[in-house]
């Protein structure tokens, strides 16, 4: 960040609406441990590396507010003079890198904990081929979609590192799903600024209520369909799991 922007971002806190307005897009701050002022303090001492860092670790499968200090930066760099291309930057570059680092260490590990622990728990070998299976033909479109869904913002990387996931695919797919995603969001936050809190109700709701549907109907589909797919797991993932 420029001198002259860090200065603007030292320049003052934020009001009440921008502190109720965070919750738009990210319902879980309110259980996070950093508070919007201790955020808020986060971006005026380290300015952009602050978001990059949230949400990096945040992308990596660390519950942290990344997307909730997005909001707050992007806001405040509209109100004090802070460059939206270099918040958006920050916030692409922190998913992609998280994202990254998590799916190596799940695809490392991941698969060996379901071998080893995962009948404990009903993850038996034909439903860890299931899973490879089912991210060998729409782990593309979870991870893009993951993005921008609260729960699956954190777990993507890992769910795609530990059903092996081919790596250039799932490199394309959560770069185009970060930069759309920082884009989308740091241009709400930073071009609404205090009308952002009059659609919080809505957005929210409705956003809530798409995930909870798809989930519920995801789950339905593969109890009713899990033996026919674990066929078809099996003939294109023929053998033992890796």
């Amino acid at each position: 960040m420029a001198l002259a922007e860090r200065k603007n971002f030292r320049g003052g806190g934020l009001d009440a609406s921008w502190i109720s307005a965070v919750a738009l897009f990210s319902p879980r701050s309110r259980m996070s441990l950093f508070s919007h002022h201790d955020l808020h303090q986060f971006i005026a001492d380290y300015g952009y590396w602050a978001i990059a860092l949230f949400v990096g670790l945040e992308s990596m499968g660390i519950p942290l507010p990344g997307e909730t200090i997005l909001i707050i930066g992007a806001g405040y760099a509209g109100s004090h003079g802070g460059s939206l291309a270099l918040v958006t930057l920050s916030a692409a570059l922190g998913a992609i890198i998280g994202d990254n680092l998590g799916y190596v260490v799940s695809r490392q590990l991941g698969t060996r904990f379901l071998q080893r622990y995962g009948s404990k728990i009903g993850v038996t070998p034909a439903r860890i081929k299931l899973g490879q299976y089912l991210f060998m033909r729409y782990g593309g479109k979870v991870v893009f979609v993951g993005r921008f869904i609260a729960v699956l913002r954190f777990l993507a990387a890992f769910l795609a590192g530990t059903n092996r996931m081919l790596w250039p695919r799932f490199l394309v797919a959560n770069a185009a799903g970060a930069i759309v995603w920082a884009t989308v969001v740091a241009v709400a936050a930073y071009s609404l600024g205090r009308g952002i809190h009059a659609i919080r109700g809505p957005v929210g709701l409705i956003t809530f209520a798409l995930a909870v549907a798809a989930l519920v109907a995801i789950f339905l589909y593969l109890r009713r369909n899990e033996a026919a797919m674990q066929a078809a797991a099996e003939k294109a993932l023929p053998g033992p799991v890796v």
